[in-house]
Order: C-alpha cells, then sequence, then structure tokens
C-alpha cells in the first residue's frame, strides 16, 4: 500500500536520510510536498527525482529560482513560510518534521491539527511549546513518533498502553567530544574543535550542544512531553560507543534497551514504516567488533549545561523554551567567535535569571517568548562583551 508522505525540511541532514530511504523503494511512497529554507538547487533536484506534486522554498525572494529550477518537471513551486505550512496542511498520511529550530513549530502544528502522522526531529518544537503539540495532537487524533534516536529508543521500548509500569527512561549520552576534559581544557576549545562529534555526523549548533551537554538537557525536556512519567523519573547515563540508544527500567527490575548503529536511518526508517518495518542500508550492529560497553553518570560541574536544563524542567512553565532560546543565541556567539566555550552555559544561565515569563497558553505566546528570550540573550552578550 503506497504511503503519501511530506518532508518539511527536506534538505538538511535529516531530510536527506529521508530521501535516501524513500527513493530505495519508491513504489512504496507518494511525495506530496517537500521544504526547504534555502537550498534551491537542493530542493529542485529532490522534487523532481521523487515527482512530488509541489516544493516549497521557505525564503520567498527565491521562488524565481525555484520556479525556473523545476521548468518542465510539473512540480508546483511556492515560497514563504505561509507556504511552508500551507503545504504541512496538504493531505499526507505521513510527515516528517525536520525544519531546524523553532521555525519547525507552525508547520509541525499545521500538521497535526490535520491528524496526521507526523514524525518529528525536531526537539526545539517541544522543548518551546510541548504541552501545546501534545494537546494539539491529541484533540486531532495525530500521531507523534519521536525521530532523536533517543526518543525513538524508548518509544520502541515503552509500555504505551501502562506507562506506570516504568521505573525510570534512561536517555544516552555520548559525552560528546570533551567528555574527559578538565574545566581548564574546555575554557581552550575552538569552534573547530566543538562541531567534531565523536560518533554522529551532525550540522554544527547541534553538535556543539552535544560537546556542552545541552542537547541531552534539551532531549530531557523532550522526553517529558513524550512519554507521561514525570520529570522525577527521567534520567541521563553517558554511554561513549553510542550503541545502546537509550533504556526503559521497569518497576519489576527489568530494563529494556534499543541497540543499533550510529545512522540516523534506522530510526527514520522506524517512523517512516511504522507500525511496521522496513530496510535499511546501515551497516549491522557487529556486538562482538563493538568489544565492549562503556557506562558513567553524567559529570554536572564539568557540563553545567545540562544541569540547567534538569532545573529548567523541573521549574516547567517558559523556563525550558527560555532555556532554548537562550542557548541557541549563545552557540551562534560562539562560533562566531564572540564567547569561549564555557561561555555559552554561563550567558544561558544568566539569561534565566533575568527572564521569567508565565507557560504560554497559545503558539503566538510561545513565539513571543522565545523572541524576547534571544533579545535578553543578545543584551547579556553585549554587556559581557563591554
Amino acid at each position: 500500500m503506497t504511503r503519501s508522505i511530506t518532508i518539511l525540511g527536506a534538505t538538511g541532514s535529516i531530510g536527506r536520510s529521508t530521501l535516501d530511504l524513500i527513493e530505495r523503494e519508491k513504489d512504496r511512497f507518494e511525495v506530496v510536498a517537500l521544504t526547504a529554507q534555502q537550498d534551491v538547487q537542493g530542493l529542485a533536484a529532490a522534487a523532481r527525482r521523487t515527482q512530488a506534486q509541489r516544493a516549497v522554498i521557505g525564503d520567498a525572494s527565491l521562488y524565481g529560482a525555484l520556479k525556473e529550477a523545476l521548468d518542465g518537471s510539473g512540480v508546483e513551486a511556492a515560497a514563504g513560510q505561509e507556504a511552508i505550512i500551507s503545504a504541512a496542511e496538504l493531505p499526507a498520511d505521513w510527515t516528517m518534521g525536520a525544519i531546524v529550530g523553532t521555525a519547525g513549530l507552525s508547520p509541525v502544528m499545521a500538521a497535526l491539527r490535520r491528524g496526521r502522522t507526523v514524525a518529528l526531529a525536531n526537539k526545539e518544537s517541544l522543548v518551546l511549546a510541548g504541552g501545546l503539540m501534545m494537546q494539539a495532537a491529541h484533540d486531532a487524533g495525530a500521531t507523534l513518533l519521536p525521530v532523536d534516536s533517543e526518543h525513538n529508543a524508548v518509544f520502541q521500548c515503552f509500555p504505551h498502553e501502562d506507562p506506570a509500569r516504568v521505573r525510570r527512561v534512561i536517555l544516552t549520552a555520548s559525552g560528546g567530544p570533551f567528555r574527559n576534559f578538565t574545566r581548564e581544557d574546555m575554557a581552550r576549545v575552538t569552534p573547530a574543535q566543538a562541531v567534531k562529534h565523536p560518533n554522529w555526523s551532525m550540522g554544527a549548533k547541534i553538535s556543539v550542544d552535544s560537546a556542552t551537554l545541552m542537547n541531552k538537557g534539551l532531549e530531557l525536556i523532550e522526553a517529558y512531553h513524550l512519554f507521561p512519567v514525570g520529570h522525577e523519573r527521567l534520567s541521563v547515563l553517558v554511554h561513549p560507543q553510542s550503541v545502546v540508544h537509550s533504556l526503559v527500567e521497569y518497576f519489576d527490575g527489568s530494563v529494556l534497551a534499543q541497540l543499533g548503529p550510529a545512522d540516523m536511518r534506522t530510526p527514520i526508517a522506524y517512523t517512516l514504516a511504522w507500525p511496521k518495518r522496513m530496510a535499511t542500508p546501515c551497516t549491522p550492529l557487529d556486538l562482538a567488533q563493538v568489544g565492549r560497553l562503556d557506562f558513567e553518570a553524567p559529570d554536572l560541574v564539568r557540563f553545567p549545561a545540562l544541569a540547567l536544563a534538569f532545573q529548567a524542567l523541573r521549574e516547567g512553565g517558559a523556563r525550558p523554551g527560555v532555556l532554548n532560546a537562550a542557548n541557541e543565541v549563545a552557540v551562534a556567539a560562539f562560533l562566531s567567535g564572540r564567547i569561549g566555550f564555557l561561555d555559552i552555559a554561563f550567558i544561558v544561565e544568566t539569561v534565566l535569571s533575568r527572564y521569567a515569563p508565565t507557560a504560554p497558553a497559545t503558539i503566538d505566546e510561545a513565539l513571543q517568548i522565545d523572541a524576547e528570550a534571544r533579545r535578553v540573550t543578545e543584551n547579556a552578550l553585549e554587556r559581557k562583551a563591554a
């Protein structure tokens, strides 16, 4: 049976991996829409290969270039942020939400409100407005499937029919490239070092988040919304090999874990074929070759970003959204050379102490909180530089 799909963020890492999977089994999938923000040529090429019905470029000034690139293909061209939301509302069995950052929130909400099955690879949306998103999914009868390897692993091991049986949800973290660095070592870290993740191939921002462990903190907040166990039953375990992607501990002492290669096509394929499974080109996991699996508790002193995320989760309300916005701005400042690696967590902590709005009741309010948190963060950066 053919499954119709839309990919929001088709030219990014997750989008490209999704396209790789569907192009290997073209008879199983019909592409409704593909979107990208600025990569006209990448979007047009993907739309042509998959015979998509519509291709949308977020940057409205690039509409002419996209239309020209699609000339003669039969693919409809559209442009602008509203056009991306419209693409998310088109009839499709399955939608991949892979637009990076808060820009992905409104399109994903549009898909959820249409009662779609949504594979979510955008953690910022859940961190900023998780309660609103989960309520929208519930009200519309939509299905939300996590794509992040950790949450996908939990999803595969979780007793959805009876969450009370769970004692703990344990997210694993590689520990990043600076797992054994002292604070003095980390003070000298450069952006070039921080974007080199030891196990995964990812973008610059998420690689820096993995190096500070903020990525794991954001995933804790994401897990809080996806799995109804409460923040007190969420924990993190450092696992350098990135083979065990996460674990679920039951109240009888049993612990279920999902293992797999460090390849995002595995969790993407799980959501793409759900509730069934599909073949992937991923290299099979060879545990004999891996040889050993190590685990250790995270060091919240050397990696205060994770401690800040735990705090924001406990305090709730708008705190997780403020944390996320401040971190995005601080990471960008680090990557551009404005601040040092250790300053990222310092700036986030400063913003959390200065800006404490009430929980958002609507998506517009969530986006306003995000925008104000970014302004407060820029002010903090300016004061630090002065």
